[in-house]
């Protein structure tokens, strides 16, 4: 089985080094999204494409954990490939885009140093570019094409999350809803040692 832990959109493959850290012999995969594609361009469609070959070339199934993106990128992933997927875990994933605030941090985020960015793997425009690809995506629709086992989990103090985390416990099948004490919406983060922990129950209970 190849774990793969999946970071979020302001955030790059290190967040996830404190978890790791508490899993201790556990083997993960970390992709760098940004990195994973080879164009200067960026959107959304892109992206997902290069996490798919990305998956794709993986020969054993899948134990695929996102967080906000991540957790997009996962849930679109096993629409789309459910034999390759053995167990699903979604952290702090919307259930639809909320628009609003995506305009909202596209503001803020054309004021920010393009400093921020590059440490993340990423150009400012192209960071810009990948969020407004993403206002139209629709993350709700054949939600029932996911078969796996899948773990749906949110930060007790990430109100943006809550409601969507229940609506997708309500319409992913054999699914399971966790809040994260002391956790905002960045839980790799915020309280890495019970996510991972979790994390690891999680993945002992789904193992093949």
């Amino acid at each position: 089985m190849k774990n793969i832990l999946i970071h979020g959109l302001g955030q790059d493959e290190k967040a996830w080094n404190k978890v790791i850290e508490e899993l201790n012999d556990v083997s993960v995969g970390c992709p760098n999204l940004f990195s994973l594609v080879k164009s200067e361009d960026m959107n959304y469609k892109k992206l997902y494409e290069a996490f798919s070959s990305y998956c794709n070339n993986k020969e054993k199934k899948l134990n695929l954990c996102g967080l906000s993106l991540g957790g997009i990128l996962a849930i679109d992933y096993a629409k789309q490939y459910p034999d390759k997927v053995n167990s699903l875990i979604i952290i702090g994933t919307p259930y639809e885009i909320p628009k609003k605030l995506f305009k909202l941090q596209n503001i803020v985020f054309k004021f920010m140093p393009k400093s921020t960015f590059t440490k993340m793997g990423c150009e400012k425009k192209s960071f810009i570019e990948l969020v407004n690809s993403m206002a139209d995506l629709d993350i709700k629709s054949n939600l029932d094409k996911i078969e796996c086992k899948t773990l749906i989990l949110c930060g007790e103090n990430d109100k943006s999350n809550l409601e969507s985390s229940r609506l997708l416990y309500e319409h992913i099948k054999d699914s399971e809803l966790e809040i994260i004490e002391n956790s905002s919406h960045e839980a790799n983060i915020d309280n890495p040692k019970e996510l991972a922990k979790i994390i690891c129950k999680f993945w002992e209970e789904t193992e093949i």
